[in-house]
């Protein structure tokens, strides 16, 4: 895990349920616990926050970071996407999103295309993205600010379900993501009983908690959270969702306490 991704997860799963800020001593004391150093920290978060993604003041001679608009957002968006997974019938309707970006305009367009990606669109054709789920409006309000892209936003239908099922074998790679959600079942299938016995002390259970999501995080952005009606056979996706769901709960307790003791630490020297 790449310190930048630590931070992100501490304020994410801790710092935003203690106030929404933390003392640089004590985040510098938590990535300790994931072989960073000091020196490290201080960079990253340094720079963090010079791209707006933190808040930052002065107590004394302790610096105290905070989320800010920005970072909340981000957080929320990303906890939906994590954590929650439609479990709505399907209408068999498709939700497209045709786009024009000006070509010189490459890096505006590269995140219309991850934009699109996180919200669980497929590329159908060139600057033709699909979705089973209706965020259009979601795509509409991320992007309303730029005025030189050109958005068709569409619903439509196709001529039936095995048009359906063809279009997202297209759109996504599927046997692929399945592979890999196998591959994180076998993963953490082996721990699940020392997590379910509270075998793990309170600072392992922050490093495991914290690899676990940083493992399941990269499923969102693959996984468009398809209707039943369009996964393969063997789809694995709802199984590795629920194993993720309940071994995060089951280090919770352990890795907040692993937080606070460190918090607290820091507060008594401040």
């Amino acid at each position: 895990m790449k310190p930048r991704s630590i931070v992100f997860d501490l304020f994410g799963d801790y710092v935003r349920y203690e106030g929404g800020a933390i003392r640089l001593r004590a985040l510098t004391a938590l990535l300790d616990s994931f072989g960073v150093g000091e020196s490290t920290v201080r960079v990253v978060m340094a720079r963090l926050r010079k791209e707006d993604w933190f808040d930052s003041r002065r107590e004394g001679r302790e610096t105290i970071y905070a989320l800010n608009a920005k970072s909340w957002r981000l957080l929320d968006e990303g906890r939906e996407r994590i954590f929650e997974r439609s479990r709505e019938s399907w209408d068999r309707r498709w939700h497209m999103v045709i786009y024009s970006v000006p070509e010189a305009n490459r890096a505006l367009r590269e995140e219309l295309r991850k934009e699109l990606s996180w919200l669980g669109f497929g590329s159908l054709a060139s600057s033709t993205w699909v979705s089973p789920r209706d965020r259009l409006t979601e795509v509409q309000e991320h992007f309303a600010d730029q005025m030189s892209i050109q958005l068709d936003l569409l619903r439509c239908e196709s001529s039936g379900l095995a048009q359906d099922r063809e279009m997202a074998a297209r759109c996504w790679d599927l046997d692929g993501l399945n592979a890999d959600y196998q591959a994180f079942l076998r993963t953490y299938r082996s721990r699940m009983s020392d997590y379910r016995k509270g075998l793990v002390s309170p600072q392992q259970s922050l490093v495991e908690r914290m690899q676990l999501t940083h493992d399941y995080r990269m499923f969102p952005f693959r996984d468009p959270d398809l209707p039943d009606e369009l996964v393969p056979a063997g789809w694995k996706g709802h199984e590795a969702h629920e194993m993720f769901l309940e071994a995060h709960g089951l280090l919770k307790e352990p890795a907040e306490e692993f937080f606070r003791q460190i918090s607290s630490d820091a507060e008594r020297v401040a």
